[in-house]
């Protein structure tokens, strides 16, 4: 178990945000940036898409939910456009605008305050998620398996793509058995990793052999 570990986090041990270039933080314009992340990423497009997609509008001005509320729709749908995640471009405009809305309306701006509001209880913070239009089980999952790495009070934090990763790779699927398998710090790249596994037959049979 140890030897597959190792070598699934030295091949795919980095966060679906690191990738996308954000540096995860609990920090405000950190914790909004992964949800705008959890949101592409929900869509049923690919993972690099999601995330070419979310730089682009990062980039625009859309790294804060002040930010995304300024760009117009337009300037959604264009920065969209350039990441190609043109399938859902005009839906998911119109969706981050009021996600943007929303995070400033409920939270003032600060995702730090969903948490307390949540009274750090897993099962609160996913109905809180997912108030956000866009955000179902899926970006529940995508978020908290991400947000563990700042959130300590997620942790373990594994959903069923994780388990179908650990299961493809001969790991053992219990959440607490996989969380021992690596440091607290590193669990929200271990959760990822897993993921790339499930998603990955070539990946997951290079870290078994």
């Amino acid at each position: 178990m140890d030897a597959v570990v190792k070598r699934l986090m030295r091949e795919a041990g980095r966060t679906y945000a690191e990738e996308a270039g954000i540096p995860l933080k609990d920090q405000p314009a950190a914790l909004w940036k992964l949800l705008v992340l959890a949101n592409l990423m929900s869509a049923r497009i690919t993972a690099d898409i999601a995330m070419a997609a979310a730089r682009e509008l990062f980039e625009a001005g859309g790294g804060t939910p002040r930010g995304m509320g300024r760009l117009s729709w337009q300037d959604r749908v264009d920065a969209l456009g350039r990441g190609h995640y043109v399938r859902y471009d005009e839906s998911t405009a119109t969706r981050l605008g009021e996600m943007a809305g929303l995070v400033q309306d409920k939270y003032g701006g600060d995702l730090r305050r969903l948490p307390v509001t949540a009274g750090r209880d897993v099962g609160r913070a996913a109905g809180l998620l997912k108030e956000f239009k866009g955000i179902g089980p899926t970006g529940v999952d995508i978020f908290c398996r991400e947000a563990q790495a700042v959130w300590p009070w997620l942790r373990p934090y594994f959903d069923d793509q994780t388990r179908k990763g650990a299961d493809r790779l001969g790991l053992p699927t219990d959440p607490e058995k996989l969380a021992g398998a690596v440091p607290d710090k590193e669990l929200g790249r271990f959760a990822a990793a897993l993921v790339r596994a499930a998603r990955d037959k070539k990946l997951a049979d290079s870290v078994r052999s």
